[in-house]
């Protein structure tokens, strides 16, 4: 079983899109999404209730109040029933037609964590902005430093884990910080994270890229925390 984490938030226009994808696609395994909505205030959940009504793999967990992606992220994680859990955007930035050889280094036996690299896939030559491209690089560089790995791309959204790996790590951050805190606890436990070419089309600030500078400054922080702290 598969299960597919979704953090949302005002997503109204690229859910829809991204939920019909989903249902095309051959997974070669079954497969449940868990949407975890951190407070929209557009029509994301109404798209949502009403396409669970449709789709009975859907879950849908209601935050009231914004607790980040990382806070919605822990809820579905709880909720999660599958041997292996992938993270999916709700935006259409990343490629669903990239989960295979996301999972199949865990289906053969042979990681226990994938990370899906944009920077392996030649063919991506576009980014949101040379400030995220910077700062990806950038704080890559830094965690491979301080945890002797060798991560290309240490920010991705496309995180897969296998479920029991997962579910025993206590992931204390809200906002997207929560991808170097649960990188560096994965690192420090000497699991080896594999990585995996995938396809990237990135959105801008107007289209709704929520991450920010400051969410950067988070990201390094929680770098140098959680190397020392557990």
């Amino acid at each position: 079983m598969l299960s597919i984490v979704i953090p949302t938030l005002n997503e109204e226009n690229c859910l829809p899109f991204l939920l019909e994808s989903l249902k095309k696609q051959n997974f070669s395994t079954n497969f449940e999404i868990i949407v975890a909505d951190a407070g929209s205030k557009d029509k994301t959940i109404e798209i949502i209730k009403s396409l669970q009504k449709k789709y009975k793999y859907i879950t849908f967990i209601q935050h009231e109040k914004n607790k980040g992606k990382g806070g919605a992220i822990k809820t579905a994680i709880k909720y999660a029933t599958g041997d292996i859990m992938i993270v999916q955007d709700a935006d259409l930035e990343y490629n669903p037609q990239d989960y295979f050889q996301c999972i199949l280094p865990i289906l053969e036996g042979k990681a226990e964590v994938i990370y899906g690299s944009r920077r392996l896939e030649k063919s991506n030559k576009k980014y949101s902005g040379v400030s995220y491209y910077i700062a990806g690089i950038g704080l890559t560089w830094f965690f491979n430093i301080l945890f002797f790995t060798r991560l290309t791309d240490e920010p991705t959204c496309y995180k897969t884990f296998r479920s029991d790996v997962i579910k025993k790590i206590k992931i204390n951050s809200n906002g997207f910080e929560w991808e170097p805190e649960i990188t560096a606890k994965i690192a420090k436990k000497g699991i080896k994270i594999h990585e995996v070419p995938i396809r990237y089309s990135p959105r801008s600030v107007k289209e709704g890229k929520k991450i920010r500078w400051k969410d950067g400054f988070n990201a390094l922080w929680a770098i140098i925390k959680y190397r020392f702290v557990n």
